[in-house]
């Protein structure tokens, strides 16, 4: 009984496969067709891994700087004006009160004083180089003026204001064969002076400002150290404006 029952059982099963394989295989020749495996999506790369926000928005804000919509104006202080300067007022003794009445232009060995009723003040004297003329002014006032003999191309009258620095009534140049300079007021070091001289057309001084020996006089006996000596070159002056 056993044995038949097993090749029963058998036979039974192969029946059964071969039953079931013969269904599937009119299936197949039905027409119907096993369910289809759906093709996996194609990703773009930013779907395929997907951006950080947080990242994205710190490189954006970098690469794009936050621009101020509100416009900003900057104060500007205001400016403290500057004071005015006052004026620098003029020394009086110094203002040209008057000038000497001479007419013409003044001629070599020619002088002029007149210090009649003019009070005192200090001493100031001009030197023109081009019109050859010095002035002698007392607070202000022309008390003299005369022709001069002035200095050369090779030893010229130097421009300039010079103090006088010494007087000396009887002096002889020891540069120049002990020439006669009679009252002397030193300029400078070197020698230039303000002295008397014999000022005739043709003569020249090397130099030194000479004058008429009268009118040097006149000028040694009222002049002290300290008083000024201005020489210029066709510089002039009118009244109401200051020498100094």
């Amino acid at each position: 009984m056993d044995p038949m029952i097993k090749w029963i059982g058998g036979t039974t099963a192969a029946i059964a496969l071969l039953f079931g394989g013969a269904t599937v295989a009119a299936q197949l020749m039905d027409g119907d067709k096993p369910p289809a495996i759906e093709a996996a999506p194609v990703l773009t790369m930013e779907e395929a891994i997907p951006a950080d926000d947080a990242k994205t928005d710190a490189v954006q804000s970098l690469q794009q700087p936050e621009m101020v919509s509100n416009p900003v104006v900057q104060a500007i202080p205001a400016s403290t004006p500057k004071p005015t300067a006052r004026p620098k007022k003029k020394d009086e003794r110094f203002v040209i009160k008057r000038i000497l009445p001479i007419d013409g232009p003044i001629k070599y060995g020619e002088w002029h004083w007149d210090d009649e009723g003019v009070p005192p003040g200090p001493l100031v004297m001009t030197v023109d180089l081009d019109a050859r003329v010095i002035s002698v002014f007392r607070g202000g006032y022309e008390i003299g003026a005369a022709a001069v003999l002035l200095g050369t191309q090779d030893h010229p009258t130097p421009l300039g204001t010079f103090p006088i620095m010494s007087k000396e009534r009887h002096n002889v140049s020891e540069k120049y064969d002990n020439a006669p300079m009679p009252y002397t007021l030193r300029l400078t070091r070197d020698g230039i002076a303000v002295h008397g001289s014999q000022v005739e057309n043709g003569f020249a001084s090397h130099g030194c400002v000479g004058a008429p020996n009268e009118f040097a006089a006149k000028i040694f006996a009222i002049a002290k150290r300290g008083d000024k000596v201005i020489i210029t070159r066709g510089e002039t002056m009118s009244l109401g404006e200051s020498i100094l």
